[in-house]
C-alpha cells in the first residue's frame, strides 16, 4: 500500500537527496508494517524521533512498535524543537 512520509527540520537530511527539498516521500509499505519498521531504513536516531503523527494524530512512543497505517495515510515525524 502507498503512504506519504514526511520528515521535518533537521530530519530531512535522512531523506533521499531528491526528496529533501519537499521533505515528502511516497512509500510503498506492507499493510502489517508498524511505524517503527517503516522508519527503520532511514536510520533516524531514536532520540530525534520525537513527534510522530499519523494524519495529524499524535502516536505515543509506546504505540510506535505496534501501530500500522492504512492506504493513503500520512506519517510525519518531527525532531525535538528548542525555542528561545
Amino acid at each position: 500500500m502507498r503512504i506519504t512520509f514526511k520528515l521535518f527540520a533537521t530530519l530531512t537530511d535522512y531523506l533521499p537527496a531528491e526528496a529533501r527539498r519537499s521533505n515528502v516521500l511516497e512509500l510503498d509499505v506492507s499493510p502489517d508494517a508498524p511505524i517503527s519498521q517503516i522508519i527503520e531504513p532511514f536510520g533516524l536516531p531514536p532520540k530525534l524521533v520525537h513527534l510522530v503523527l499519523v494524519n495529524g494524530k499524535y502516536i505515543e512512543p509506546d504505540k510506535r512498535m505496534s501501530t500500522t497505517l492504512n492506504e493513503g495515510d500520512a506519517l510525519a515525524i518531527w525532531p525535538p524543537i528548542a525555542g528561545g
